[in-house]
Parts: structure tokens; C-alpha cells; sequence
């Protein structure tokens, strides 16, 4: 009898285990998933929707920054609203909803002291000139700039890289009489690269995104002025730890070899 029990008892454990491993495996899906949501968590980034005002010279590379920080962060998705820092500074006092702001300049960012946390500078920038695809006109420095024949475009005074021009061109003691003034430094690239006019002033890295487009002219170091880029937290912001996150995130190694890659200096 013990030898029929033990018997029996032997095939019902075989039959068990075998039952049991299809149900091991599904398991074993499921703890994959449960496991990626695990590291997720694991990261200390709190899962959230950002939104995050950004100087319209950020556009090209901060998409790609959003790319490579969405796939590290699972659960975070970042919305942009990229426009001159002047504009940014406004939605911000008006209170629109936002998370953090990076600006083209210190100035406007020190004017949102009570309405930001505390700044860092991510990434600073060169002015260059551009002209006509194959510059026609023969625009070799800021000078031939006051050539009344030639159209100009600069951003307006109140736009970072506007104010950045006109110190520039002050400082060499150059008159340029611009035939319009626009609200950041993209519409002054557009109207360049739409031959709307015949040269303009515009960062470094915004020239670099039109190649084959505008011709790209030089300013000395020692006749250039230096753009620095401020990023912070709004204070009223709703997703606070995931927007101070993003905005450390911003001077890691990993976002500092996005923004050079694309022209931008070292912070």
C-alpha cells in the first residue's frame, strides 16, 4: 500500500508542476512590467505633464532634448511654447500655466524674481550676421551693416538678441537704421531666408539651422557680445519636483552634449 500511495503521490506533484509552469511564465511577463514601472519610480522623477516656456533660439534643440529626457523619464511628457523671453516673461506674470522658463538673457529672468525659483545658467551663445544665400550684397563685418542701400532686420530693443545687437553695433559706434523690428530672433532669420531683406542679426545657433539657406558672417570675439541662458522653476507651478527635475536635468553632462552639439556654449 505504501509503495501504491508514494506511487500516486509522485505523479500528482509531476502533474502539478507541470500545470504550473505556463502560469510561471505569465507571471513572469507581468513582473517585467511591474519591474519597468519599478525603475520609473526608482528614478525619483515624479511623473507629470510640463510645460515649459523656452526663447525661441531653444526650438530645434530643445526638441531634441525633450526626445531623449521623455524616453529616460517614462511617465513625463514635456509641451513647449517657445517665443522671444519678453513675451515668456508676460505669460508669466499673467499667470499662465507653466512649469519652468528658459530665457535668452539674465535680465529678463532677474525681472521674475518673485515669480521663479532660482536660475541657472544652462548654456550661453554668440550674435553672428547673416545675409542672402551667397551674399550678394558682400557684407563682410558689422560696418558694411550701415550701408543704406542695404535692408536690415534686427529684433526689437526689448528681445534679448535685439538688445545684444544694439549694444554691439553702439559699441563700434555703427548706425544701422533696420526696415523692420522683430519680435524674436526666428522672424529675423525668416525674413533673411525669405530675402525679405538683405541681412540680420541672429545667434550663432540659429544661423547653423538654415544651412544652404543665409550665408553666415562672423562678429570678432573682441566686437561680440556673450548670451547666457537662465533656466527655472515657476513658482506656480503645479508639478514642482518634475519641473525641478527637467530644469537639473538641463546642466547634466547628457542635455550640456545636446546643447553644444548644436553651437550652444558651455554654461
Amino acid at each position: 500500500m505504501s509503495r501504491i500511495f508514494t506511487r500516486r503521490r509522485t505523479a500528482t506533484a509531476i502533474v502539478t508542476a507541470a500545470l504550473l509552469l505556463p502560469l510561471a511564465a505569465c507571471g513572469g511577463k507581468d513582473d517585467s512590467k511591474k519591474d519597468t514601472g519599478a525603475k520609473a519610480a526608482a528614478s525619483g522623477t515624479p511623473k507629470a505633464d510640463l510645460t515649459v516656456l523656452a526663447a525661441s533660439s531653444l526650438t530645434d534643440v530643445f526638441g531634441t532634448a525633450k526626445k531623449v529626457y521623455e524616453k529616460e523619464h517614462p511617465g513625463t511628457t514635456i509641451k513647449y511654447s517657445f517665443a522671444g523671453s519678453q513675451d515668456l516673461a508676460t505669460q508669466v506674470k499673467q499667470g499662465d500655466p507653466a512649469d519652468a522658463l528658459v530665457t535668452a538673457d539674465t535680465k529678463t529672468m532677474d525681472g521674475l524674481k518673485s515669480e521663479v525659483g532660482k536660475p541657472e545658467i544652462i548654456a550661453k551663445n554668440r550674435l553672428v550676421i547673416v545675409t542672402r544665400k551667397g551674399n550678394p550684397d558682400k557684407v563682410h563685418s558689422l560696418k558694411d551693416l550701415s550701408n543704406s542701400k542695404l535692408k536690415v532686420v534686427l529684433a526689437a530693443p526689448q528681445v534679448p538678441v535685439g538688445n545684444y545687437s544694439q549694444k554691439v553695433l553702439d559699441a563700434q559706434k555703427i548706425k544701422v537704421k533696420p526696415v523692420s523690428q522683430e519680435v524674436n530672433v526666428r522672424a529675423v532669420l525668416s525674413k533673411v531666408e525669405l530675402g525679405e531683406a538683405d541681412a540680420g542679426i541672429v545667434y550663432k545657433t540659429d544661423a547653423a539651422t538654415a544651412p544652404g539657406k543665409v550665408d553666415t558672417v562672423t562678429i570678432p570675439d573682441g566686437q561680440n557680445a556673450v548670451a547666457s541662458y537662465p533656466a527655472a522653476t515657476v513658482k506656480g507651478s503645479k508639478n514642482s519636483a518634475a519641473a525641478a527635475a527637467f530644469v537639473t536635468w538641463l546642466d547634466s553632462p547628457e542635455a550640456q552634449k545636446i546643447l553644444q552639439g548644436a553651437g550652444f556654449q558651455k554654461p
